[in-house]
């Protein structure tokens, strides 16, 4: 299992929200870029990048500095936030983006991932509150389940599902096994989870999950890198191989 050290960007900076919530956010620093050369030079194998605000309004706030995240780090950065038309993801894959991460546009317009998908690495956000899948920045429900929407992209060509507990994410309170232990029952599709990584033993447990012969092909972490909680080398030497 790999680790994706996350940078989440709101107005420039790197932040982390706690459950979602733009009024429950803490500044991490004011040069993502450098906080990312940071995770490279600890060994991390991804980057997980978000543009949380055109998470929320649809458009690209913070483009200019994914572009510079991915042109100035040697790993590859899997980016979401906003991507809503084929059009939009284009733009991160042509600013050297390796993976894309749609999560309102493949509930709205499942054609889009479809159409990426034929021609580019492209994840699936699964970000649920109880189980249910939101979108819009979190903040509208789908009415369909994690699974149902997992499911409906089996044969769609998607590298890999991002599923989020909205309610565990930044909270450090432990990820939601027994959810992605019910995913990776009902997909052959990589799987990698996010929310509620609080230490490296949540980490640990997440590796251990095991469905069917199937694992947990990476998990993201924020704040509990940004806090010292956990650290990326000591984490990325104790997960081991992916």
């Amino acid at each position: 299992m790999e680790l994706y050290p996350a940078i989440d960007l709101c107005d420039g900076k790197c932040v982390r929200l706690r459950q979602g919530d733009f009024a429950l956010q803490t500044v991490y620093g004011d040069d993502p870029v450098a906080q990312a050369l940071e995770f490279v030079e600890a060994g991390a194998p991804w980057l997980h990048v978000v543009d949380l605000d055109a998470a929320r309004t649809g458009n690209p706030e913070n483009r200019q500095i994914v572009e510079a995240i991915a042109k100035a780090v040697p790993v590859p950065v899997q980016t979401g936030g906003g991507v809503r038309s084929v059009e939009a993801a284009q733009s991160l894959f042509d600013a050297g983006v390796e993976r894309v991460v749609i999560g309102t546009a493949a509930l709205k317009d499942p054609e889009v991932v479809a159409a990426l998908a034929q021609q580019h690495r492209v994840a699936v956000g699964l970000d649920a509150k109880s189980g249910e899948v939101a979108t819009d920045g979190w903040l509208v429900g789908s009415g369909l389940s994690v699974a149902e929407v997992a499911r409906s992209f089996a044969d769609s060509g998607v590298d890999a599902f991002v599923v989020t507990d909205i309610g565990r994410d930044g909270t450090l309170g432990g990820p939601d096994v027994a959810g992605l232990s019910e995913i990776l029952a009902v997909t052959r599709t990589d799987v990698i989870a996010s929310g509620g990584v609080g230490s490296l033993d949540d980490l640990l447990e997440l590796d251990r999950i095991e469905v069917n012969g199937r694992r947990l092909s990476g998990a993201i972490a924020g704040r509990a890198l940004y806090e010292g909680r956990v650290d990326v080398a000591t984490a990325i030497a104790a997960l081991g191989a992916p």
